[in-house]
């Protein structure tokens, strides 16, 4: 695997190292089958959930498209009203369509790892639109540089490309304004997450200073009451259909 927990494990160190108030959500993805999901990140993270000044939340994302689950904006809400200096979400994992994250944060970070043997994973159209900072983690290990040009050379096919679909030109404004970033890190030993923290605390700044931010916002808030919408729409119809049995007539 890309090492995603430890990476996160070491992120979350970092941020209190640092004296940060660090809020934790974790999504892990729900069994078709059963409905179940197995919410293990509290054990995976146990040298933490105990401290004051970090919460992690599980959550199953309930068959939800997108890579979050559908109640994970309010978490990050009550996690920003509680006082919490960074607000960390591990999505169920990132492809194509599950890029709702961009929604939600306002650094998205993507981690990539050498050896995998598919080099061309990262021009997923879904991925190139929404990373703000490439991490490639186990640094240590062979092909680690050659991950790092792979993404470079994406990021060129990148700078040419031009976003129509609604919600990440609103996000990003002028998107050649800010490239993204890309950096290497070892998790297990924590090396290199000095020059992440200051990479991420840059696209901060980046936002702040271009007013991107505010725009942001609005569409945060935008898309929150449309899919709020959404669901009480297709809740509506369901039960319409549950309750005059006019399926079972075909």
């Amino acid at each position: 695997g890309s090492g995603k927990s430890t990476f996160i494990s070491t992120l979350t160190k970092s941020y209190i190292d640092l004296g940060k108030k660090v809020g934790i959500i974790c999504v892990d993805p729900t069994s078709p089958l059963t409905g179940g999901a197995l919410l293990g990140d509290r054990i995976r993270m146990k040298q933490y959930f105990s401290l004051d000044n970090v919460f992690i939340r599980s959550m199953a994302n309930r068959g939800q498209l997108g890579g979050l689950a559908r109640a994970t904006e309010d978490v990050i809400k009550i996690l920003d009203a509680y006082g919490c200096d960074i607000i960390i979400v591990e999505t169920v994992g990132v492809g194509q369509s599950e890029v709702d994250i961009f929604k939600s944060a306002h650094t998205v970070v993507v981690l990539v790892v050498p050896g995998l043997g598919d080099e061309i994973q990262a021009i997923k159209a879904g991925i190139m639109e929404i990373t703000d900072v490439f991490v490639v983690n186990k640094m240590d290990l062979p092909g680690a540089d050659k991950k790092v040009a792979d993404i470079m050379q994406m990021l060129e096919f990148k700078k040419s490309y031009k976003y129509e679909s609604e919600g990440v030109g609103d996000k990003f404004m002028k998107i050649d304004k800010w490239t993204p970033e890309i950096t290497k890190v070892n998790s297990k030993t924590g090396e290199n997450f000095d020059n992440l923290l200051k990479l991420i605390n840059k696209h901060k700044t980046f936002l702040q200073d271009s007013g991107v931010i505010s725009n942001y916002m609005k569409n945060r808030i935008k898309n929150e009451t449309i899919q709020i919408l959404k669901h009480k729409l297709t809740k509506k119809a369901e039960d319409l259909i549950n309750s005059n049995n006019k399926i079972e007539e075909f």
